[in-house]
């Protein structure tokens, strides 16, 4: 396969109002270079995912300088990124430090699609306390995004104390019983906290994805609302 197998989506924004990302895992570096191309052709910022250092070692130098890439969370920017437009009105909570990768890329998913997102970093309920010393932050928060790997025990827990959108992403964090993240997809999948959502393993994206599409929501209906009062 070469580049010219690529067809990318580039109206997607007009149609559902998230831009199409690329998922570089499994893509040749030539795909993803007939990929970034179009996109410079067109002016566009591109957010890439699950970006390994070795695909970005073999673009060519010219695009390869133009990605802002985060090892962490193996995503990368390309072009330039918009402004942020949105601020304080998503937490990412990340169960430990072993989840950091996956809520780095929701928040770098949230702020390519022009939201600035607050990161609360290790406060799993093996130590309570960490997290109850954080909660009245979080439930200012109308959407928290919950990243937890092991049990998941954080999601269901916060299911109980915040009022606002819960969506829960399962890491493959964990080893035994937690079979690469299967035991928390499905403890998530059965909390007794009403309303959680919940997104497949390691998928901030995902959950980011999840989080524009509300607040993209609720930005149309305040505009209808002010169209209708007029």
């Amino acid at each position: 396969m070469s580049g010219s197998d690529v067809v990318f989506d580039f109206p997607r924004a007009e149609r559902i109002g998230l831009d199409e990302a690329v998922l570089c895992s499994g893509k040749t570096v030539a795909q993803i270079a007939a990929i970034l191309e179009g996109a410079r052709a067109r002016d566009v910022s591109l957010l890439l995912t699950r970006l390994d250092p070795v695909q970005i070692e073999r673009l060519p130098k010219n695009l390869a300088e133009s990605i802002d890439y985060c090892a962490l969370s193996r995503t990368g920017v390309f072009g330039p990124l918009q402004p942020a437009r949105i601020a304080g009105k998503v937490a990412i909570v990340a169960a430990g430090t072993s989840d950091a990768g996956v809520a780095r890329e929701a928040e770098r998913t949230l702020r390519h699609g022009g939201v600035e997102a607050v990161v609360i970093a290790d406060v799993g309920v093996a130590g309570l306390w960490r997290l109850m010393a954080r909660i009245e932050e979080i439930r200012r928060y109308p959407i928290v995004i919950a990243v937890a790997g092991m049990d998941a025990a954080i999601a269901s827990v916060l299911g109980g104390l915040t009022p606002g959108v819960l969506i829960a992403v399962p890491t493959s964090i964990g080893y035994g019983a937690a079979e690469g993240g299967r035991t928390a997809l499905n403890a998530m999948l059965a909390s007794c906290a009403p309303g959680v959502v919940v997104c497949n393993i390691d998928n901030g994206y995902g959950a980011a994805c999840a989080a524009l599409r509300i607040l993209n929501a609720m930005d149309a209906s305040r505009t209808n609302d002010r169209g209708r009062q007029s």
